[in-house]
């Protein structure tokens, strides 16, 4: 366990309300993240990250202060996240899936200032890619976000996950390839469009 997190670890054990404090400060990027690139919902990703800490709280205070001390919580805070989308998609089955829109994830993709023809580019390949990451079955998707949006490890894909660290690394390899081929569709309708 890296420094941070073993410091967040003791401060949860020791004082539960300024832990979780810090816990929201230290992880709510990564929470939010996760979820606006599995529901393709700025709205929808706070909406979920409020019930993820929530969740997360309220689990805090039924555990000792030895079990608060031995947590993972980057793992443990997106176990829940996880958990908390399922339950969302499930209780909204009788709604669509929205489909992203690049207006809601426009700000978290791009960390340097381009001039406005390469906005106009990237902002067009951002929004493929979004839609794309969109239609990707959730047993991909999550893993693939987990992985290449959040930056967890295997091991911690895995865990969240709740399966092996091998059959982690199969869902984003599945996950990244038919991202690629949705790419690729969407590229050869473009040209077609073109010409």
């Amino acid at each position: 366990m890296d420094d941070v997190a073993e410091q967040l670890t003791d401060l949860l054990a020791t004082d539960l309300d300024d832990g979780f404090t810090e816990l929201v400060r230290v992880h709510a990027r990564a929470v939010h993240a996760f979820l606006l690139r599995v529901s393709g919902s700025a709205a929808e990703a706070d909406d979920l990250g409020q019930d993820t800490f929530l969740r997360a709280y309220t689990a805090l205070q039924g555990y000792s202060p030895q079990r608060r001390r031995e947590l993972r919580p980057r793992a443990w805070l997106m176990t829940i996240a996880a958990n908390v989308w399922r339950n969302h998609v499930r209780t909204s089955v009788r709604r669509p899936v929205s489909v992203m829109q690049v207006e809601d994830t426009q700000d978290s993709w791009s960390d340097m200032r381009p001039g406005p023809e390469e906005s106009a580019v990237m902002a067009d390949d951002r929004g493929r890619l979004v839609v794309a990451l969109s239609k990707l079955p959730e047993k991909h998707r999550v893993p693939v976000v987990l992985r290449h949006v959040v930056g967890m490890s295997y091991a911690e894909v895995a865990e969240v996950q709740g399966c092996p660290v091998g059959t982690a690394k199969a869902q984003v390899s599945r996950g990244l390839g038919s991202l690629r081929r949705l790419l690729a569709l969407d590229a050869a309708a473009l040209r077609e469009v073109a010409m």
